[in-house]
């Protein structure tokens, strides 16, 4: 009974099995970025850089560390340089020693295993060029696919840390085909938040979106960025990408995004104003928003431009209501002044990207909705026209 009872107490000790932390290079990329970013403070910038380096010392990344310094215009610390390329250097003879023991006397796993560890060591101190290399003979090696998907998701964490889209590209199409040849469950959901971040960096969005929802309730890609992180870019991509009754299929009755949303007010309210039609608090809402975006180093470039979209999808969304509609009346609504919408809308209009027209002399917006059923029926007229023109011409050249 007493060591039934020691047992019981060990197992209840035991922890749950804790999330994994973000890729180590992910990491520093994103110190780096606040560095660079404007939008931060100086005192944000001087704790992120401390950040940094704490984490560059503690891992002895002397390859990133000369990297960073080349980057960034930093003077380097020649000491501390051969201090961790010593560490290194140690490090990567222990692993080494350990390859050659396990081709001498253990099995294909073990030496498989041993130049997995020596790749990932390159990793950690961040020498792309030899992760890389090293990587690349494991995958040329007679490594099973689950274990070759693994090490292509480390190769896009490592692309999308030194922002080398080329790399992030060839390996997500890599990782999509090996999934196909027999990727597991797990392995499939953490290809879609791979590929989801990748189409976000080349501006994507619908295809981001997509993939982001699917992974709401699957989501264990933490080496990438935290839950919270993901179910925000679910709602900044969805916003622009879906059309209104899938919106609110899919994202704003979400369980799983409601949840975590009602800890980022401006997320919520983005997402409930344009629900309710509220877009005097829609367009209050987009200055925070944007603010965020523009500090977050996958949205940064696309800012512009989603805020742009976001409001065709508003004014689009509002003047779907009605066939004609003053100008005073929706600049009121929206919360913007006559003059501001009137520019707005001519420019977009003139883009073809608003279905409607400004009567500049009675200062009201007339629809042009266009006819689903007429342009069906067009389409097929033009189409059978096209045919029987083919038709004829086969005709001609049989008789």
């Amino acid at each position: 009974m007493a060591d039934e009872k020691v047992s019981m107490e060990v197992d209840a000790e035991i922890p749950e099995e804790s999330e994994e932390p973000q890729d180590t290079l992910l990491t520093l990329a994103d110190h780096q970025y606040a560095i660079q970013c404007p939008l931060y403070s100086d005192a944000e910038k001087l704790a992120a850089k401390k950040s940094m380096m704490d984490i560059i010392e503690k891992r002895a990344m002397a390859p990133y560390y000369e990297y960073i310094c080349s980057v960034m215009g930093w003077p380097k610390d020649e000491p501390l340089v051969k201090k961790m390329q010593a560490t290194n250097e140690k490090e990567v003879k222990k692993l080494q020693d350990a390859l050659e023991d396990a081709k001498k006397k253990r099995g294909e796993t073990e030496v498989r295993d041993a130049e997995v560890a020596i790749a990932k060591n390159f990793a950690t101190i961040g020498d792309k060029k030899l992760a890389l290399e090293k990587f690349k003979e494991v995958l040329e090696g007679t490594v099973g696919t689950g274990q070759k998907i693994d090490v292509v998701f480390i190769i896009i964490r490592i692309g999308m840390a030194f922002n080398d889209i080329k790399l992030v590209k060839e390996n997500v199409e890599k990782a999509k085909d090996l999934v196909e040849k027999g990727g597991d469950w797990e392995r499939r959901n953490l290809l879609k938040v791979y590929e989801a971040t990748f189409l976000v960096r080349v501006r994507d969005f619908k295809k981001a979106a997509d993939l982001f929802i699917d992974s709401v309730a699957t989501f264990t890609c933490t080496a990438m960025y935290s839950y919270e992180t993901m179910v925000f870019y679910t709602v900044i991509t969805s916003m622009i990408s879906l059309d209104r009754i899938s919106l609110r299929k899919k994202v704003v009755r979400s369980p799983e995004i409601l949840q975590v949303v009602q800890e980022m007010p401006d997320a919520q309210k983005l997402i409930q104003s344009l629900n309710k039609c509220n877009y005097d608090d829609l367009f209050k809402v987009l200055v925070p928003i944007c603010n965020t975006l523009k500090k977050d180093r996958y949205f940064a470039s696309h800012c512009g431009w989603w805020l742009r979209e976001i409001r065709i999808v508003a004014y689009s969304q509002f003047l779907r209501s009605y066939r004609s509609v003053t100008l005073g009346s929706m600049a009121k609504t929206f919360g913007v002044s006559l003059e501001f919408l009137d520019k707005e809308l001519a420019r977009f209009i003139a883009a073809g990207r608003l279905n409607c027209k400004i009567d500049a002399v009675n200062l009201v917006i007339e629809t042009n909705r266009p006819d689903a059923k007429n342009s069906q029926y067009s389409e097929i007229i033009a189409k059978g026209d096209a045919l029987l023109s083919r038709i004829q011409k086969l005709s001609i050249e049989l008789t």
